[in-house]
């Protein structure tokens, strides 16, 4: 087996590195998160850089393409990681329990064993905090999922 991968990749040409381009370009049409997007364009690097230098061995080709691949994938991790979503005038859409942090509502049922509900206009909403009594006023301090972490007021 490793007599045949080793013979395969010996006479390797760039146009090999470009079809290995286009064939992981394409696997990235189904299975979408830009991975085999950079897996793909380090084959290419490598088959522009035996286009001009073709006397590169194929031990010498792996490491440049292992190093490509592992050099696009992160840099493309540290500029997403650093890219600056543009300004929402609307920045807690879809995170509604976090639009709640900060008010005051009124307890419909007690905190009992650290659980109790609150009604937030027309919908229920589970809170935790310490035992309180029904009727009381509490502030939403934090979310976690559906839960609103609460404190008395």
């Amino acid at each position: 087996m490793t007599q045949f991968f080793t013979g395969l990749v010996w006479g390797a040409t760039y146009w090999h590195w470009w079809v290995l381009g286009m064939i992981l370009l394409s696997i990235e049409v189904f299975a979408p998160g830009f991975f085999f997007l950079w897996l793909g364009v380090a084959a290419g690097v490598v088959g522009v850089i035996l286009f001009f230098e073709p006397s590169i061995s194929w031990q010498v080709q792996i490491i440049l393409y292992a190093l490509t691949s592992l050099a696009s994938i992160l840099v493309w991790r540290l500029w997403l990681q650093n890219s600056v979503s543009p300004p929402t005038d609307q920045p807690m859409l879809n995170r509604r329990a976090d639009q709640y942090v900060g008010h005051v509502f009124t307890l419909e049922q007690p905190i009992v064993n650290g659980r109790g509900r609150v009604q937030v206009e027309d919908t229920w909403w589970r809170v935790e905090g310490k035992d309180l009594p029904g009727g009381c006023s509490v502030r939403v301090v934090a979310s976690e999922g559906v839960i609103l972490k609460v404190e008395g007021v």
